[in-house]
């Protein structure tokens, strides 16, 4: 997809610069008291009105093929959705470029998106980009936006020996909402923060038809499990990259945990807002747009085994 990223920002200053767009985020987290004011506001933003909807178009939005696993979710709960599934693998992974940067790059690219596609309901199934971009997409766009953090509250509700790690990319674990998700649902629970910088790029190489390197998930996940008399028996999934390789944990595990895969939440998130389903799934295909031009024959193929037979890709 091409994309005129100065003509982007200056039309952003044509915008309502007083415009606030309803944010929501899953798992459902309330902040508790404590939680600092920006973060709030960031994540939480004014309420959002449910509506019924027959066939919505969802666009669902990723730094690359992690989203899919997301994707694979809504799809399960609104086969008549439409779908415009985006993968910015021109960029992928965002965790390594500047914010404001990425902040520039994602809100034109989304511009050009909803301009084009026109979505009922836009998901950024990105740890990251839920993070760093989706206050300038509040304040930009009226379309309502389902975003992604690591599912640490449940996790720790579930956890019976309070021993939780939380494994995601190494930007995801820096950040101070994540601190901050821990300081406030912790519950008690030992939590082992693991930041892996592979793991979301062996993902993308194994659905885009590479052999896993056994090895090298090993050595990523080996920090997951800590055994200090009480067991981890929980593992959050922060990336959602990560779900992609989840044969590959439960095979490398030197023991048996619970790995917690946010997306659920999130499809769960999206029917609120949206309604349940309302009729057939409809003939036209699902939209696969990669940013980077490249759409390798394994990852189409992944559409139909995540939720979608018919795949329209387009660069």
């Amino acid at each position: 997809m091409a994309t005129n990223e100065p003509a982007a920002r200056k039309s952003a200053l044509r915008t309502a610069q007083n415009e606030r767009l309803p944010l929501v985020i899953a798992p459902r987290l309330a902040p508790a008291a404590g939680y600092r004011a920006t973060l709030r506001s960031v994540l939480v933003g004014p309420s959002v009105t449910p509506r019924i909807m027959r066939s919505p178009t969802i666009l669902v939005f990723d730094s690359g093929v992690g989203g899919l696993t997301v994707f694979r979710e809504i799809a399960k709960a609104r086969p008549d959705a439409r779908f415009v599934y985006v993968g910015d693998d021109a960029l992928f992974p965002y965790g390594k470029i500047p914010e404001p940067e990425l902040v520039a790059r994602v809100t034109a690219l989304m511009q050009e998106l909803i301009e084009t596609h026109k979505p009922d309901i836009a998901v950024i199934a990105c740890n990251t980009a839920s993070t760093i971009v989706l206050p300038a997409l509040r304040a930009r766009f009226r379309v309502p936006f389902v975003g992604t953090v690591p599912a640490i509250k449940p996790a720790c509700a579930a956890s019976q020996t309070k021993r939780v790690s939380v494994l995601g990319t190494e930007a995801t674990v820096a950040r101070e909402y994540t601190h901050a998700l821990i300081r406030n649902f912790g519950q008690g629970c030992d939590l082992n923060l693991v930041g892996s910088a592979r793991l979301a790029a062996i993902a993308e190489a194994t659905l885009a038809g590479g052999i896993a390197d056994d090895d090298a998930i090993r050595a990523e996940i080996a920090p997951c499990f800590v055994d200090d008399g009480a067991r981890t028996d929980t593992v959050v999934l922060a990336c959602t990259h990560y779900p992609l390789l989840i044969d590959a944990f439960e095979r490398l595990a030197p023991w048996p945990v619970r790995w917690l895969d946010p997306a659920p939440a999130i499809a769960r998130r999206v029917v609120d807002l949206v309604g349940p389903m309302m009729g057939a799934q409809p003939d036209e295909p699902a939209r696969a747009i990669f940013t980077s031009g490249n759409a390798p024959a394994p990852v189409l193929a992944a559409f139909e085994r995540f939720g979608r037979a018919h795949t329209e890709a387009t660069a």
